[in-house]
């Protein structure tokens, strides 16, 4: 036996009560779960630094980079992948603005493909992100047939999480129905003013779908605030044709006095539809050094974002601070959701959901709040994201899985990671295993880097 965890009270990942159990770690699988003695409540999550050549082109390349990063080594920690499809829409067709022709989606469908058969698991969409965002639904449903043919799902950032944001969740619902696709919701939350208080509106919506037959599910973090790029939040118009026509429109006075009406009087649909508050957007980093004395700061207006969109030549991050605590409380208790982080390791000051998420849960919303029981909350973090991603032999401390744990202290465990100093490392977690190897012993991390691609199984 390589590893013994004797007598600690074992959180299976079922959702099922905790139960005192010995468990028995050998050839990073699990051989033995035998009760009235130990073990590890597990959530396999954390940021990890990888180090892989970018000389990949194509799915399968990239994968196989991640397992042969570091030297051979691996990663940090597993790593699943889902086909862009706004990457896929630049591949075929640029930075257009228009329908595609039958020939450039016919080049999408291919690309998909490609990428399921060589492992990826689904399509993701950022639908507020150009050029992502110019696909019309008949063009996202017929790539989603394809995904449904590999047994993959869709998992969009779909097109709005403020003005309009439950016809956005139709949206996302009835075209995966019509492609026969499962779908996976990206931190599926309700933000900005006219939100507030109406999650369970939108959780009647998710109801009437799955009672209907849908294979749904949906992730949230533990935050209030958003995070994205400054660049975001401009109008999709003003995004056509990548970034150097972007660079242009904002340099020239008139254009950039009619992306400043979008965003200020309309609502700009990189902003969700809704009139930018720019006391609630917080600079998280910068591309350029100089510009490290903004990093921190709410923006004071339209013309300091435009000034620091050309000095740091759109590279800047933000937070938007947006968010309400009563929606995420709300959507977090659904019996179809996960817990994810959506975390962006970028900038000086990114977002503490990073760090932060998995404890977060954990400590405040378990231990300090109650609003979900310890048992529960594992499930949402480890069996249920297994279930989606069909990984057969993941997401529960259980016999001939593969020992991937988490051995906290329930009474202690807490999210580090504030917004002040968000790459602060969680607490009250003291050992973490990756394929049954240390990677965090005795509160501090190891050198092994035990994390491989999963790719897609076969259906």
């Amino acid at each position: 036996m390589d590893l013994v965890f004797r007598d600690a009270e074992v959180v299976d990942g079922s959702g099922g009560p905790s139960y005192r159990a010995d468990v028995a770690v050998e050839r990073g699988r699990i051989v033995s779960v035998v009760q009235e003695a130990a073990a590890a409540g597990w959530n396999g999550g954390g940021p990890g630094d990888t180090t892989v050549d970018l000389d990949w082109r194509t799915v399968g390349e990239y994968l196989d980079r991640l397992d042969t990063a570091h030297g051979g080594e691996g990663i940090a920690v597993n790593a699943a992948y889902l086909v862009p499809q706004g990457t896929v829409r630049m591949y075929a067709m640029g930075w257009a603005d228009r329908p595609a022709t039958p020939a450039e989606l016919d080049r999408m469908r291919r690309l998909v493909a490609e990428g399921l058969e060589q492992g990826a698991v689904g399509m993701s969409s950022g639908l507020t992100y150009t050029p992502g965002m110019y696909a019309p639904d008949a063009e996202l449903t017929e790539l989603c047939r394809v995904v449904a043919e590999y047994g993959g799902y869709y998992c969009p950032h779909h097109r709005s999480y403020g003005a309009g944001a439950l016809r956005a969740y139709e949206e996302m619902i009835a075209l995966t129905r019509e492609a026969g696709c499962a779908l996976h919701l990206a931190h599926a939350t309700l933000n900005f003013g006219e939100n507030e208080g109406r999650a369970p509106e939108l959780l009647a919506l998710l109801d009437r779908a799955l009672e209907a037959g849908a294979d749904l599910s949906l992730d949230t973090y533990p935050y209030t605030p958003g995070c994205t790029t400054l660049l975001a939040l401009l109008p999709s118009w003003a995004q056509e044709g990548g970034p150097e026509a972007v660079l242009g429109r904002l340099a020239d006075g008139p254009t950039a006095d009619r992306i400043r009406h979008d965003l200020e009087v309309t609502g700009s649909d990189g902003c969700h539809g809704v009139p930018v508050d720019w006391s609630t957007v917080e600079v998280s980093g910068v591309t350029e050094a100089a510009l490290a004395d903004r990093v921190g700061r709410r923006l004071g207006g339209w013309e300091e974002a435009r000034a620091l969109l050309l000095a740091d030549r759109l590279g800047s991050t933000i937070l938007q601070h947006v968010g309400h605590e009563e929606n995420v409380r709300a959507i977090m208790r659904h019996r179809v959701h996960t817990g994810g982080s959506d975390g962006i390791l970028q900038g000086a000051k990114p977002h503490p959901r990073a760090y932060g998420t998995f404890p977060e849960y954990l400590g405040r919303y378990v231990r300090e709040e109650g609003v979900l029981s310890l048992e529960e909350c594992v499930a949402h973090l480890t069996s249920r994201p297994a279930a989606r991603l069909r990984l057969p032999d993941r997401g529960l401390v259980k016999e001939g899985y593969v020992a991937d744990l988490v051995l906290f202290d329930p009474a202690t465990v807490a999210a580090g990671a504030t917004y002040d100093a968000p790459r602060t490392l969680p607490t009250g977690i003291p050992h973490v295993l990756v394929d049954g190897r240390f990677v965090i012993e005795d509160g501090r991390r190891t050198d092994v880097l035990a994390g491989r691609a999963i790719r897609r199984t076969p259906v």
